[in-house]
């Protein structure tokens, strides 16, 4: 009898350990990438052909302008491609209103144009430029990860209230949609929920169908963290500009429940 309490104890011990060392272990199996400091989380350096150009990169914030701006209206109305470099962006086609050119964007009167003396404002090679805009950000709702802003908070809280399309109306029925409960393929890992009606304020239901995710639940293939940390499904997002993956709970919560 005292035999098999001490083995029932030990069981117990070894679970409570295991569950208090989880997130380590998780991250420790899954290799979480590390992430830039927060005034730098999300900027990216698009140079597919400025140094062929002879000109230095183009330093882009994203935290600058989604303060403004949905990340449907450049992903969707202007077509730039989710992953850096891979869509084609020159002068004459930002003068001709694509793309950066495009209007309410960087035509000369929303904000600036392309001539001296701004080029510099863009081409300065300097993924930390505009880290004083950073420093005025002291508003916003706070989170611990990525650039340390909870941006779905400061939509909810009315802190800012970015464009959400330029011509092309979106949607207004994505947000009745219920979240989705996804199980983990792991034991003792909390289920994720999916908020269609969280990603609807930021994107269009194009960004992610059909290409990125099929239309019906747990119809897509390969969806697996492994996956996501090679920068699929959602590592697409949260790995460089959404908050990252580092933010377990944010995704799969000790006690999911389906609700808003």
């Amino acid at each position: 009898m005292i035999l098999r309490r001490k083995i029932l104890w030990t069981v117990i011990a070894a679970i409570v350990c295991t569950l208090a060392f989880l997130p380590g272990v998780v991250r420790a199996q899954w290799a979480l990438p590390g992430t830039l400091p927060p005034d730098e989380f999300g900027n990216i350096l698009i140079n597919r052909s400025s140094e062929l150009s002879g000109v230095k990169p183009v330093a882009f914030s994203h935290y600058t302008h989604r303060q403004k701006f949905t990340c449907r209206v450049c992903h969707f109305e202007l077509e730039f491609d989710m992953q850096v470099n891979a869509t084609t962006i020159t002068e004459a086609g930002n003068k001709q209103g694509r793309h950066c050119g495009s209007a309410q964007c960087h035509d000369g009167k929303a904000a600036f144009g392309h001539a001296e003396p701004h080029c510099a404002k863009c081409h300065n090679g300097d993924i930390g430029y505009g880290k004083d805009a950073y420093g005025k950000m002291k508003k916003f709702p706070r989170t611990k990860y990525g650039n340390e802003i909870d941006w779905s908070r400061a939509i909810e809280k009315g802190v800012i209230t970015p464009v959400n399309y330029l011509t092309l109306k979106p949607p207004t029925d994505v947000a009745v949609i219920k979240p989705i409960l996804l199980e983990a393929e792991w034991n003792m890992i909390p289920a994720a929920i999916f908020s269609h009606k969280k990603h609807a304020a930021w994107l269009d239901c194009n960004n992610c169908h059909p290409d990125i995710f099929n239309i019906k639940k747990k119809t897509t293939k390969h969806f697996a963290m492994a996956r996501i940390l090679k920068r699929e499904f959602c590592g697409i997002c949260h790995l460089t500009v959404a908050f990252p993956m580092n933010d377990c709970k944010r995704c799969h919560p000790d006690h999911p429940k389906v609700q808003e």
